[in-house]
Parts: structure tokens; C-alpha cells; sequence
């Protein structure tokens, strides 16, 4: 089975990761930290632009829409998109960290399985489940935001991600090499392969969750304590 042979072997005891995440990365959930006092009219504002710039990301690719465009779906004036979001790359960014900040509050604080309260195995089901299903509803907006390669693997978002999986497995499979583990798991869940597999080759969305949740079984099953 996959892992199997290099789980059956005792690896030496995992050093503390070199990587660690800081507390300031943890995105602050549900908070604009530039704005934190947003009058109501305000933040009502940016919240129909952030949702028409995900409409029109979902239809069109980021690379094609304009602030004019967004402001005209919001129904607001192409002032106001420039005030809140300064120009494009703002915008796309903002949408982005709302997306983050709205998936690390689930699987931080949220309801079982994807929040706590479930065995680590269910959540790191749940959790491959979550991403692939936010992967092919934003697609384009996360090619878009894509890191440059010396950046790919240290970007605080991902950073995240790939703590929070390191963490489960550790609970899971504590004799395994979690930190480099968590990078494989993390491949399968990689935007640019999701947009590959799924644009590219064809392949149903369904196909890829039972692909993960076969792979969380080796990994995390009863084979690999042998």
C-alpha cells in the first residue's frame, strides 16, 4: 500500500520543524487589519465588491475583469472600488484574503469534521475535501494569486495550510516523517495540478476527492502501523 514501506520502517525521532509557523501569520479571521473600524455603509460596500469580484473571477478569469466592470456589478461607483482596494492587484488580493480568512476560520474554529472535535484522520479527509472543492470554485483567482517559485512553498497562506496538516498527521501517524508528509499531501491539493487534472485532462471534480480520501486511508490506516 502507499506509505507502507516507509512507514514499516522506524524513522529516527522528527527534530521540531525549521519552518515554524508564527502567530502572525494565522490570518486575522473575519478582520480587516488595515480598517478595523469600518462604518457600516462601508464595510456593506466592500463586501458587494469583494462577492461581485468572485462572480465575475468564477465566469471570467482574473486576468480579464476590470475595476469599472466590479464596481458596475456592486452597483456602486468606480471611486469607491479605487478608494477600498487602491487598483486590480488590491482587489484580487483582498478577495483572496477573504477566501483564506473564511477557510482558516473554518477548519480552526469551525464544526467538526473540518473543525476540532473529530479524529485527526476525519479531519484531514475533510479537510482535502474543503480545498479541492474551494479550488475548483475559485480556480482562477488562485492561479492568479499563484506565488513565484522561490515564494511557493514559504507563502504564509500556505504556510498555514501545510502546519495545520502537519499537525493532524502528528496526531495520526506519530511515528511517521510528519513535516515532509504534509508536503505530499499538499501536492495532491496544489491549485495549478487541480487546474491540470480537472481543465486540462478532464477529469470530474469527484474523481480527485476519491483520490484523496483513498490516499488520507493509506496514509492513516491500519496498513501503515505495520
Amino acid at each position: 500500500m502507499l506509505y507502507a514501506g516507509f512507514m514499516s520502517a522506524a524513522p529516527p525521532p522528527v527534530p521540531a520543524s525549521q519552518d515554524p509557523v508564527q502567530p502572525q501569520e494565522l490570518l486575522q479571521l473575519g478582520i480587516d487589519p488595515d480598517e478595523p473600524c469600518l462604518r457600516a455603509d462601508a464595510a456593506r460596500n466592500r463586501a458587494r465588491l469583494l462577492e461581485a469580484a468572485a462572480l465575475l473571477v468564477a465566469e471570467r478569469g482574473a486576468d480579464s475583469i476590470t475595476m469599472e466592470e466590479v464596481a458596475a456589478a456592486a452597483r456602486v461607483g468606480k471611486g469607491t472600488v479605487f478608494r477600498r482596494f487602491g487598483d486590480r492587484t488590491g482587489l484580487l488580493t483582498a478577495l483572496l484574503d477573504h477566501s483564506e480568512k473564511k477557510f482558516q476560520a473554518a477548519f480552526l474554529t469551525g464544526p467538526p469534521p473540518l473543525g476540532p472535535g473529530a479524529p485527526p484522520a476525519e479531519r484531514l479527509r475533510a479537510f482535502g475535501l474543503a480545498m479541492l472543492r474551494r479550488s475548483a470554485e475559485e480556480l482562477e483567482l488562485q492561479l492568479a494569486a499563484e506565488p513565484e517559485a522561490g515564494r511557493r512553498f514559504t507563502s504564509p497562506p500556505r504556510r498555514v495550510l501545510r502546519h495545520h496538516v502537519t499537525l493532524l498527521l502528528r496526531e495520526a501517524v506519530p511515528d511517521a516523517d510528519c513535516e515532509v508528509l504534509a508536503h505530499t499531501l499538499m501536492a495532491q491539493l496544489d491549485p495549478a495540478l487541480i487546474h491540470h487534472l480537472i481543465r486540462q485532462c478532464g477529469m470530474p471534480p469527484e474523481r480527485l476527492e476519491s483520490a484523496w480520501l483513498d490516499l488520507v486511508d493509506r496514509v492513516t490506516g491500519p496498513a501503515s502501523a505495520h
